[in-house]
C-alpha cells in the first residue's frame, strides 16, 4: 500500500514519527512524509530511511483564511498526485486541512492522531473563547472525514466526544503516546550525590515552566547544593515566557540552558525529571526520562497522569500548584533513596506500556497496515 503521513513540522517526521515510518516501510508499504520545508536536512535523512519526502506549505501558527485555503489546495494536489491508499495526519493543521484534502483527493482511508490540544484548548473563556469555538468547529469538520481517530490518552478522547467534535460511534484508538525507543533511551545510572532536577520543554506557560522555576527558586535557597535545570527553546507566541523573565530565573539559580541536540546527556546527569504541564497528549520527554530510569514529578492533568503511579515511580501534583510541586520535589532531597527506587519503577512502566514497537503496532493495526 501507499501511505502518506502529514505533519506540521519537518523534523518531527524523524524525531517523533521516524520509528513509525520505518515500521510501515518494513511492513512492505511505500511511505511518504509530507511536511513544511523548515529544516534543510530532513529530505536527506528521510531518504536514508527509505521514506519519500514531499514538501507542503503548512504554517505551524496563525490563522489566515486565504492562506489556509491555499494549504488545503496544495495538500489536495500532492495527495492527488501520490494517490495514497491511506493518510495519517498529526498536529492541528495537518489533521484539519490534511483530512479535508484527503477527502477531496478520494483517499480511501483517512486517519488522524491527536497528539495534544494546544493553546486553543488551554482557556475556553474570555478572548480565547472565540478561538476555542473556531478550532472546535474546524476539528469537527476535518475529523468527520476520518475512518478513525487516534488519541494519546483517554481524557482527550472523552473531551472530543463530550464537545461533539466526534460522534460517540466514531472509531477511536488509544495509542499510549508516540512511544519511546527503549534501546535509544536506555537505563542510565544516577551520577550525582546532590540531586539534579530537570525539566525539558519549550518555554511556554502552559508547559508549567513558570511553576517549575518558582518551586526551584524556593528550593535553591534552602538547598543550595541542589541543581535545577530548564532545557528548551524560547518559543515566540502568545503563551511564551519573555526573555526578561528567563533572565530573572537564571539570576535566582535556575540553569536555563536553551535547546540541546541530544537530551540523553541531560537525562544522564539528572536525578529527577519534572514536567508540571497543564495538559499533554502524552509527554514524550517524560517517557524518555522514564526509560532512562528517572523518577517523575508531573501534574494530575490529561496525558501527564497516565505516566505516573503516584507514590511508586514519582509524584503527581495539582496543576498550577507551586507549593505542592515544591513539596514533591523536596521529598527527593530529604529522602534521596526515592530517586533510585522510583526511577526503577519508571523504567518498568516505560517497558510495559510505552515501548515504541507496541505503539507502532497499535497504530498500524488501526490503519489496516
Amino acid at each position: 500500500m501507499k501511505v502518506a503521513v502529514i505533519g506540521g513540522y519537518g523534523p518531527s517526521l524523524i524525531n517523533f514519527r521516524g520509528s513509525m515510518l520505518c515500521a510501515m516501510k518494513d511492513a512492505g508499504h511505500e511511505v511518504y512524509g509530507i511536511a513544511p520545508e523548515d529544516s534543510p536536512d530532513v529530505p536527506a535523512r528521510l531518504a536514508a530511511m527509505g521514506i519519500n519526502y514531499v514538501p507542503a506549505p503548512i504554517r505551524r501558527t496563525g490563522m489566515n483564511p486565504v492562506r489556509d485555503l491555499a494549504t488545503v489546495y496544495s495538500l489536495f494536489k500532492i495527495l492527488r498526485k501520490i494517490k495514497p491508499d491511506a493518510v495519517l495526519s498529526y498536529t492541528i493543521k495537518p489533521v484539519i486541512y490534511g483530512s479535508l484534502a484527503a477527502k477531496m483527493a478520494g483517499v480511501p482511508s483517512i486517519f488522524s492522531m491527536i497528539t495534544g490540544l494546544g493553546y486553543a484548548f488551554g482557556e475556553t473563556s474570555g478572548k480565547r473563547a472565540i478561538l476555542f469555538q473556531l478550532v472546535k468547529a474546524m476539528y469537527r469538520c476535518g475529523l468527520a472525514t476520518n475512518n478513525g481517530v487516534m488519541f494519546q490518552n483517554p481524557d482527550d478522547r472523552n473531551l472530543f466526544v463530550e464537545l461533539g467534535i466526534i460522534g460517540r460511534n466514531k472509531r477511536t484508538v488509544i495509542t499510549n503516546g508516540s512511544g519511546v525507543d527503549l534501546g535509544h533511551f536506555c537505563t542510565m545510572p544516577i551520577k550525582r550525590d546532590a540531586p539534579v532536577f530537570l525539566c525539558i520543554s519549550r518555554l511556554l506557560k502552559e508547559k508549567g515552566v513558570r511553576e517549575f522555576a518558582q518551586a526551584s527558586i524556593v528550593l535553591k535557597k534552602k538547598y543550595p547544593e541542589a541543581q535545577f535545570r530548564l532545557v528548551g527553546p524560547h518559543d515566540p507566541g502568545p503563551d511564551s515566557i519573555s526573555e526578561k523573565v528567563i533572565a530573572e530565573w537564571k539570576a535566582a539559580g535556575v540553569d536555563c540552558v536553551g535547546p540541546v541536540d541530544d537530551v540523553r546527556d541531560e537525562l544522564e546527569n539528572c536525578s529527577v525529571y519534572v514536567l508540571p504541564s497543564y495538559r499533554e497528549g502524552t509527554p514524550r520527554s517524560v517517557l524518555e526520562a522514564m526509560s532512562t530510569g528517572r523518577a517523575i514529578v508531573t501534574t494530575d492533568a490529561p496525558g501527564c497522569r497516565e505516566t505516573v503511579i503516584d507514590g511508586e515511580n514519582g509524584f503527581m501534583v495539582p496543576v498550577k500548584d507551586v507549593p505542592a510541586l515544591k513539596r514533591a520535589m523536596e521529598k527527593f532531597i530529604t529522602s534521596p533513596e526515592l530517586i533510585t527506587t522510583m526511577g526503577g519503577k519508571s523504567c518498568d512502566l516505560a517497558a510495559h506500556k510505552y515501548d515504541v514497537n507496541k505503539v507502532n503496532t497499535t497504530i498500524m493495526n488501526a490503519m489496516g497496515l
